[in-house]
């Protein structure tokens, strides 16, 4: 029983210990390099998850007033902080097994391809209207689905940060920046992808790209493109992405001013 409760400390010790090591964290918050990869971090997030905190706002508003949808969505944000701790630790420890890095760049392969073939189904909105058999008091039930539905999108945000950065530290501030920011400024999200349109293929364009980092990492080809790197490729993304947007912008008014002029 001994050998076994100390098994169990010693793996919990690998999944969590560099969580607490100070000197890590010392590092990542003095090193511009690293916040450089949280940046890109938060950013991903925030563009592939800002449909799911609407859905999550919706949901609340099941509640009677405000102060419940506020508080629910208090419980929330502290939930989705200990889901997500615990996914790092788990994905830290599982990202080191080649087959989890086939299985994981396949999968984010396959959102890549659902995103392009509009094939996709958002598996949360499945939840958040799933309302038959409640058993429990409203409020917690919405809590609950909050819950449920921040575990199925963290699974998706988490993959992707740990194929750009192994530093459990570095997924930890970017996936807790992220999830704040996601609550916090949805709104101003949807309103900036709705004027800039490019911005969600060029989420997926680095979703694909992340897939690849992933695939080339594993023993057989071992080939690891610097997470350094990867930050400046998504600088470069964002870049290219509002070049194109004013460029299409100023194509779509030639158009109309030369249509206007014909008429």
């Amino acid at each position: 029983m001994k050998e076994l409760r100390d098994a169990l400390l010693h793996f919990l010790g690998q999944l969590y210990g560099p969580f607490f090591d100070l000197h890590n964290w010392s590092t990542v918050v003095t090193t511009g390099d690293d916040w450089l990869i949280i940046f890109s971090l938060v950013l991903i997030e925030c563009l592939l998850s800002v449909d799911n905190a609407v859905v999550l706002a919706a949901q609340t508003q099941s509640l009677p007033t405000q102060e419940l949808r506020e508080k629910s969505l208090f419980y929330g944000i502290w939930g989705a902080y200990i889901f997500r701790f615990i996914i790092i630790g788990l994905g830290t420890y599982l990202i080191n097994f080649w087959e989890i890095k086939v299985i994981g760049s396949l999968y984010l392969a396959f959102l890549v391809f659902q995103f392009f073939t509009q094939t996709r189904v958002k598996h949360t909105r499945k939840l958040a209207s799933d309302r038959k058999h409640r058993v429990l008091p409203l409020f917690w039930s919405v809590v609950i689905q909050i819950e449920a539905m921040d575990i199925v999108f963290s699974i998706d945000s988490v993959l992707a940060s740990l194929a750009i950065s192994s530093n459990p530290v570095i997924v930890l501030i970017g996936g807790m920046i992220g999830i704040l920011a996601m609550r916090g400024v949805a709104e101003v999200i949807m309103r900036l992808m709705r004027r800039i349109p490019e911005l969600e293929p060029m989420a997926y364009i680095l979703i694909g790209l992340i897939a690849i980092k992933l695939f080339l990492s594993i023993p057989a080809i071992d080939i690891e493109i610097p997470a350094a790197l990867f930050g400046v490729i998504v600088i470069g993304a964002i870049v290219i992405t509002l070049i194109i947007h004013v460029l299409r912008h100023r194509g779509q008014s030639r158009s109309a001013d030369s249509e206007d002029s014909k008429d």
